[in-house]
């Protein structure tokens, strides 16, 4: 089973760049969309359908805003919008769907760079996913958790981490969660397969970010340990460009 992630930055600007055309070249079995910007009566599901694919989306109440979405030719058992925590789910931030093998997470996790006020939102939501997901594993269920987290973890995974010590993204307290996440028993699919740097999912569209490679990886696949076996390939699509960020990508033997 291939599952791609990406933030396409606005779905219907994706589409007008060729994205269709890309998803039905892609041998995605699952695609998580995060940042889709749209309400579900905005978008015509039948293209997607006709590529062979059933969509589910969680749009933000907000128009023009945030929003997740899944495109999937697997059935899934069950499909579930949120956390159940309204702030969170107002802005269309988490979809649940549930296999017989694993419950897949698609989380669009919020960006702390507008001011304080965000970045502690931002902040209490890293501590209630990883609640949620504890949850969820307490239940017995094994997790793949894919979206745009917002947090480059390592200084191999932006660029000149020395300029960025007090950016939104690459902050300490930021890098510590992530440190509590993984510790808590979830894998960094990428990581496995690679430990090389300049290995960037997300530009900025000033001065020329992408074309000089000046990223940051903060879209990830992260899986908890009865999935880790399965575990086949990962990897980073940085030739595809309908956003600021690129596809990431996992293949598990399910």
């Amino acid at each position: 089973m291939k599952i791609i992630s990406y933030n396409v930055n606005g779905l219907r600007s994706a589409l007008g760049k060729g994205f269709l055309e890309w998803l039905n070249g892609s041998g995605a079995d699952i695609i998580c969309l995060q940042e889709t910007k749209l309400q579900e009566d905005q978008v015509d599901r039948m293209a997607f359908e006709f590529l062979g694919y059933r969509s589910w989306w969680h749009s933000a109440e907000k128009k023009g805003y945030s929003g997740v979405a899944i495109l999937s030719r697997k059935e899934p058992i069950k499909v579930s919008r949120g956390m159940g925590i309204p702030r969170y789910d107002m802005e269309g931030r988490v979809l649940k769907m549930e296999f017989e093998d694993f419950t897949l997470l698609n989380i669009y996790f919020p960006s702390g760079t507008t001011g304080e006020v965000r970045q502690a939102f931002k902040m209490q939501f890293l501590e209630d996913v990883l609640n949620y997901a504890n949850s969820l594993r307490k239940e017995g269920k094994e997790l793949l958790i894919c979206g745009d987290y917002n947090i480059a973890y390592k200084p191999v995974d932006i660029n000149h981490p020395e300029r960025h010590k007090n950016s939104s993204g690459f902050l300490p307290e930021e890098r510590e969660w992530m440190d509590r996440f993984i510790s808590s028993g979830f894998t960094d699919t990428f990581r496995v397969f690679s430990e090389a740097p300049e290995q960037y999912s997300w530009w900025s569209y000033r001065a020329g970010s992408r074309a000089k490679n000046l990223g940051w990886r903060i879209d990830y696949h992260m899986l908890t340990p009865g999935l880790k076996n399965k575990l086949k390939a990962a990897g980073i699509m940085p030739e595809v460009v309908h956003s600021d960020h690129c596809p990431v990508w996992v293949e598990l033997a399910l």
